[in-house]
């Protein structure tokens, strides 16, 4: 059960705090007075998208934090330890809005606004003011029926077999896929594989040529400089060894003298050596140099043609072999694609017939707890003055040309949800056969029908806390009062917190607040108070009369209070 509210700074609150209590809380105020700020409050604890615009004027930031008792719930331990956050029998859940962004909590420790939400999802639901019309909409339909536990293991059954089946399809779809677009480009290919085998690509043969051509095409200027340095060193008249070895006489015979001139003497010895040795490979490499127009030509015809290949296909060289590497590969791909599609094609056969299986156990177990629901609706009903009415739950095949797998000759759609198409038919009047909910079911009826539907999923969830919005929505009278009676006995199952503007409603509440707005200096803000139980009597007697209470009215309140109490 939620413990405590606390709201600082959020729309028209400034700051407000409130202790709710076990059984059926009812918060009743005028329009306007800020009740639907507190459900979205409390929307917001529960992990639901909050906008910045929450925030109130002049604040930083909206907080809203709301303490539950949970008790020992093993699946909550476990999920918030994954989630490296403490567990205790009561939760701290707190929400804070910022111009920046948004923050959640839970026992001070912060966590994803995702993890906040399964969270809330465990202990809470809330039931907005326009969330029954969600059945007026076959699409929803299917969702009910799937929330009960005892579907669980036949959806998650079916969606494991889905994946897997899914997944065939999709390998099986690129495969065809790949199959067409490769027999467009085959004839492509092929005639690129060959021309680039006869083109016998290396990834270093360009830099190579160009090495190659370099030396080819500069081979008569390289044979001049080389035969000059030769004719320099070894000259007729005086050569350039001949004046370094006078040199290096000279320098032996000062150095003798001066020590100074030894260092010189070693510097010209190795300059001598150097160039000696320069002499004579300019000498050798006379002798290696190619003088061959006919090879620079072949090697130019060469170059434009890898030139050519690469503009054409916009590649460099080792691109070039990369790219001839996979269009092969490809090519050898295509000529087994029939094998490989056989292959998938049996997988998909083959899985059709597990989904097949896994999908027919759903429907049934579907089926089946549909006549459960129908029945149990039927009583709920029954209770909620609707005494000869009928509820059906038609669950049927899903049918489509493209299906998975045929059913009793039926080709039949598969989708993550299941095969199943659920819709809800309704009759309200002793001798009508059901037709669709939403072609005949009043705005009361169809809020009775959503509280019946509630009522069974408490006590199937065993959910700690269930808050109504305005669900008695059309209804009036005595059937309010039903609907109020209804609500105290769901509560005995799980805390209940009711928006309400009807006094046979609020009057079957075990703890009564009253929403509104106060002037506090010179803002409006709104404010929550517990009631005492005489003041659960006055506000009851002006849902009945309005803001003057008459005599009349307060008796017609206590009665209702002390008829209520003695019903329960």
């Amino acid at each position: 059960m939620i413990k405590s509210l606390y709201i600082k700074d959020f729309a028209l609150i400034d700051e407000l705090e409130v202790s709710f209590e076990a059984g059926l809380n009812v918060l009743t105020g005028q329009t306007g007075a800020g009740k639907s700020i507190i459900i979205g409050a409390l929307n917001m604890i529960l992990g639901e998208r909050a906008d910045t615009e929450v925030i109130r004027q002049g604040a930083d930031k909206a907080i809203a934090e709301a303490t539950i008792k949970v008790g020992q719930n093993h699946f909550l331990k476990s999920f918030l330890e994954e989630n490296a956050v403490d567990f205790s029998p009561e939760l701290i859940l707190r929400r804070e809005i910022r111009q920046s962004g948004s923050r959640a909590f839970i026992n001070d420790t912060p966590v994803n606004i995702s993890v906040l939400k399964q969270v809330g999802d465990q202990l809470v639901d809330l039931h907005g003011q326009h969330d029954h019309q969600m059945l007026l909409k076959d699409e929803h339909h299917l969702g009910v029926i799937d929330q009960f536990d005892s579907m669980k293991p036949f959806i998650e059954a079916y969606q494991q077999e889905y994946k897997k089946m899914a997944g065939l399809q999709r390998e099986l779809r690129d495969l065809q896929r790949r199959e067409r677009e490769l027999k467009e480009k085959t004839e492509l290919y092929q005639f690129q594989v060959k021309e680039l085998e006869t083109a016998a690509l290396d990834a270093h043969e360009e830099e190579e040529l160009m090495a190659e051509m370099n030396l080819l095409d500069n081979a008569e200027d390289l044979d001049q400089k080389a035969a000059a340095i030769t004719e320099i060193g070894n000259g007729d008249d005086v050569s350039l060894m001949e004046m370094i070895n006078s040199i290096k006489i000279h320098l032996e015979d000062m150095a003798r003298i001066e020590p100074e001139f030894q260092t010189y003497l070693q510097e010209i010895n190795t300059a001598r050596i150097s160039i000696q040795e320069t002499i004579q490979f300019a000498e050798r490499y006379r002798d290696r140099i190619e003088h061959n127009p006919d090879r620079l030509e072949k090697l130019r015809r060469r170059q434009a043609e890898l030139n050519r290949l690469q503009k054409k296909y916009q590649r460099s060289v080792p691109e070039l072999i990369s790219y001839y590497n996979d269009i092969r590969a490809e090519l050898n791909i295509a000529e087994n694609f029939d094998l490989e599609i056989e292959r998938i094609s049996k997988k998909v056969t083959d899985q059709s017939e597990i989904l097949k299986e896994r999908a027919v156990e759903l429907h049934n177990k579907r089926v089946a707890a549909g006549k459960q629901l129908s029945a149990d609706i039927v009583a709920a009903l029954q209770n909620l003055g609707i005494l000869h009415g009928q509820f059906r739950v038609d669950v049927a095949w899903r049918r489509s040309e493209r299906g998975w797998f045929t059913h009793q000759g039926m080709a039949i759609e598969c989708a993550e949800d299941g095969c199943d198409d659920v819709r809800f038919y309704i009759s309200t009047n002793k001798g009508e056969e059901p037709k669709p909910l939403a072609k005949i079911a009043s705005g009361g009826e169809v809020s009775r029908v959503m509280l019946s539907l509630k009522s069974i999923l408490a006590r199937e969830h065993h959910l700690p806390v269930m808050i109504f919005d305005e669900i008695d929505t059309g209804i009036s009278g005595n059937i309010s009062e039903k609907v109020g009676r209804e609500m105290r006995k769901l509560s005995q199952f799980c805390q209940i917190i009711a928006i309400t503007h009807q006094p046979q409603i609020a009057s079957q509440a075990h703890k009564h607040y009253r929403v509104e707005k106060a002037e506090e200096n010179a803002r409006t803000t709104t404010r929550i108070l517990p009631l005492s139980d005489e003041q659960h009597i006055r506000e009851i007697a002006s849902l009945m009369s309005g803001e003057e209470i008459t005599e009349s009215a307060l008796m017609s309140a206590r009665e209702l209070v002390e008829r209520g109490a003695m019903r329960n």
